[in-house]
């Protein structure tokens, strides 16, 4: 047990800490495992739902610093792919093909190319005059 009076204080805050990054812990696994069950139940609605939910819980706990803002963002990539795969099982992947229509040929306006307009050059700046050498007298 700490003796000084402030040792003591940092143990009581760093306990409120602990208490409250184990909740946001908590309710970040119970999200995270909401959001794998409804992928797997199959019903759509209710797993955007529980998408949503998961990356709102994973942000909370990069703001309150309980994880990485690197680890949270792998994370929610690791939900998007999931949520991806998950909506892309339901219906077979049918190539799309899009059939592109010829322009109408219409009169093209030649537009005149403008002159350039040339750029007035920078004035330069006048030389620095170097200050005369000094002159020094032979001593003899």
């Amino acid at each position: 047990m700490p003796i000084i009076k402030s040792a003591k204080k940092r143990v009581r805050t760093a306990e409120k800490a602990a208490i409250r990054n184990s909740k946001t812990k908590r309710s970040l696994k119970s999200a995270v495992k909401a959001f794998h069950k409804a992928i797997t139940g199959g019903d759509k609605k209710v797993s955007v739902d529980a998408h949503g939910k998961a990356q709102s819980a994973l942000d909370k706990a990069g703001k309150k610093n309980v994880m990485h803002k690197n680890k949270v963002a792998r994370k929610k990539s690791q939900l998007a792919k999931a949520a991806k795969a998950a909506a892309g099982v339901d219906k077979p992947a049918a190539k799309k093909t899009t059939v592109k229509k010829a322009a109408p040929k219409t009169a093209v306006k030649k537009t005149t190319a403008k002159p350039a307009v040339k750029k007035a050059a920078p004035a330069k700046k006048p030389a620095a005059k170097k200050a005369p050498a000094k002159k020094t007298t032979a001593k003899k």
